[in-house]
């Protein structure tokens, strides 16, 4: 008996963890939007982002859960995202090595210093810096706190370490 394709998936990880690329991919194979948590938080303006209010970000949240299917990507595992994980048929937790997403970082940032590569955000040395601050944090932090918290969804969540199982799952 074949598996059903799921209608909701909610992908987590790290800066660098490959999380857009991946939705991205699934995006395309399955016919499905994805939206990115970045930009649920912020509203992105040529002049400069601005962060939406608690209530703004909960209802666009909201908004987009109430789809009949979506990809939902990122870092975040706050209280604000827990329907979200509620919600999804799939969550994949990305746990790409540290060292590889922070080559990602590096190379992101130079490919969108020469133009190469588009950014939600303006690729400042600032943002640079504090990418792997994030990635850090993640690492001792937002990895436990996600277990920790949403292990009540363990029969749910995908662990991917690496681009072989992605094609594995992919196909």
């Amino acid at each position: 008996m074949k598996k059903e394709t799921p209608k909701k998936i909610h992908i987590i990880g790290s800066v660098g963890s490959g999380k857009t690329t991946l939705a991205k991919e699934l995006s395309s194979k399955l016919d499905m939007p994805y939206y990115e948590l970045d930009n649920v938080v912020w509203i992105r303006n040529k002049s400069g982002d601005i962060r939406r209010t608690e209530q703004e970000r909960k209802e666009y949240l909201n908004s987009i859960m109430q789809s009949e299917s979506w990809i939902i990507e990122g870092v975040h595992n706050e209280d604000w995202v827990s329907n979200c994980f509620r919600s999804a048929d799939l969550i994949i937790f990305l746990d790409t090595k540290y060292s590889i997403r922070t080559y990602r970082i590096i190379k992101r940032f130079l490919k969108q210093k020469l133009r190469l590569e588009k950014s939600n955000y303006k690729p400042t040395f600032e943002m640079f810096l504090k990418m792997f601050k994030w990635n850090r944090y993640f690492e001792n932090v937002g990895k436990v706190n996600f277990f920790n918290k949403y292990a009540i969804h363990k029969g749910k969540i995908e662990i991917i370490t690496n681009t072989n199982q992605i094609k594995k799952f992919l196909n």
